[in-house]
């Protein structure tokens, strides 16, 4: 689909600079750009011939207009504002040399669909246009009017975040990007766990650069990102958190979007490993995710840290809980809470394949950091790669078949229900006929 595009600077010099990188944008057909907000305006009211009204006036405007912050004579928020409420279906990118969060959420509240700092880069303003066509054709189509979507970012991506430390998120995402790599997709494994990742060290990686190198460059070109990332044997692009845990804070959401989007545009599946800890630049990356893995082991502490986890990306607008899907790690034949239960208590999709606890089989790899060494018959491997067919991430004949490791338990004892619906398992009496049990405290507090 061909994206139209409408430039407002009123500069020549930078007129004619964003003339020549919208040369380069793919499936993009710039108009001459217009030199001041009245002109913008006019432009855009006479865009639909005069007979022309509902769909067909929609259909007429452009897909993108661009907004420098020098236009005059009315200021660029302004405009943008002005343009959001009498244009709707336009997507509107603003041109800034001060990309600070401040003026983004400024900008955001004015209309904008986007931000692209200044000087500006062929990758940022390429992204910034697909993403604000993306948004306004998706508009167009809901008033009746608009042609096909145009194609997001290339990339899958998936985040891995765990209830609470210790439930196994590295390990998952570490599996399944070794999955996906085995099925001939281009993977890169990026480790948002800002302060304590460990993805280089389940991987014997030595390494100089990590994700904070790229934390305010505007413009994260393919030679850019390629510095930074690190090529490992089994051939996943790498891209590591800090060693000096203190520097993740240099990583924010403006920081880790443009990150992410950069990748997407490369490879075919971006995995992410955020933690346990939520920070700005790991909930960035959960809210843009296609999917959002919860993963959590069957005891009430982790299933009660998955339910706050999800609540707190519920009250942040972040992700909400039925767009989660929570994976069940070290589930065992003595297991009394199963996965529909989790579900439940969580509110999220539980998924169908659940990882067996055989820390035997992982802790050689885990030792020697070579994770990627784990026997093809170790029953945690085949367990996370059967969950990366599940994911679509490996196709279906691809994908080692399990051999049945546990059986579901009929019921729960009335005190582990009440644990997971009330509170914490209360401490268990001493055996004999005065015995009570003690009451239990609310499931959630607050």
């Amino acid at each position: 689909m061909t994206i139209r595009i409408l430039p407002a600077v009123g500069d020549p010099d930078a007129a004619r600079a964003l003339t020549t990188l919208l040369a380069g944008v793919p499936d993009a057909a710039p108009a001459p750009p217009v030199a001041d907000s009245a002109a913008l305006l006019d432009a855009l009211a006479g865009a639909a011939p005069p007979d022309a009204a509902g769909p067909a006036a929609v259909e007429a405007l452009p897909e993108v207009v661009l907004v420098h912050e020098r236009i005059g004579p009315l200021p660029a928020l302004d405009l943008i504002r002005e343009v959001a409420l009498r244009f709707p279906a336009v997507g509107v990118v603003l041109l800034t040399g001060d990309a600070g969060p401040a003026l983004y959420s400024a900008a955001m509240d004015a209309g904008a669909r986007g931000v692209a700092g200044l000087p500006l880069g062929h990758d940022e303003l390429t992204a910034r246009v697909r993403a604000a066509a993306q948004w306004a054709a998706g508009v167009r189509v809901h008033l009746g009017g608009g042609r096909e979507a145009p194609p997001g970012p290339a990339g899958t991506l998936l985040t891995v975040t765990g209830a609470k430390g210790g439930t196994g998120t590295t390990v998952t995402a570490v599996q399944l990007a070794l999955a996906a790599r085995q099925a001939g997709r281009r993977v890169a494994l990026v480790d948002l766990d800002l302060q304590s990742g460990d993805i280089a060290s389940y991987l014997d990686v030595q390494f100089r650069r990590s994700v904070v190198d790229l934390a305010g460059i505007a413009d994260l070109s393919g030679r850019v990102l390629a510095d930074a990332i690190h090529d490992h044997p089994t051939g996943l692009a790498l891209l590591l958190a800090p060693e000096e845990g203190e520097r993740g804070e240099e990583v924010d959401d403006h920081a880790a979007r443009q990150i992410v989007t950069a990748l997407r545009a490369r490879y075919d599946v971006v995995i992410a490993d955020c933690g346990s800890q939520m920070q700005s630049a790991n909930a960035a990356a959960v809210e843009l995710a296609d999917t959002a893995l919860l993963v959590t082991t069957p005891d009430v502490v982790a299933v009660r840290a998955a339910k706050r986890q999800v609540r707190l990306w519920d009250r942040l607008r972040i992700r909400k809980a039925e767009s989660t899907l929570t994976v069940v790690n070290r589930l065992t034949r003595h297991t009394e809470i199963q996965p529909p239960l989790i579900a439940k208590a969580t509110g999220t999709a539980v998924a169908a394949t659940t990882v067996p606890a055989a820390f035997k089989e992982l802790q050689p790899c885990v030792d020697s950091g070579r994770m990627q060494d784990l026997d093809a018959r170790s029953t945690v491997r085949a367990a996370l790669w059967t969950l990366a067919g599940e994911l679509g991430l490996v196709a279906a004949s691809g994908v080692p078949r399990l051999k049945s490791g546990h059986r579901t338990r009929p019921s729960l004892t009335g005190r582990r229900r009440k644990a997971l619906t009330a509170g914490p398992v209360p401490p268990q009496a001493a055996p004999g006929p005065a015995a009570s049990p003690a009451p239990a405290a609310p499931y959630e507090e607050g």
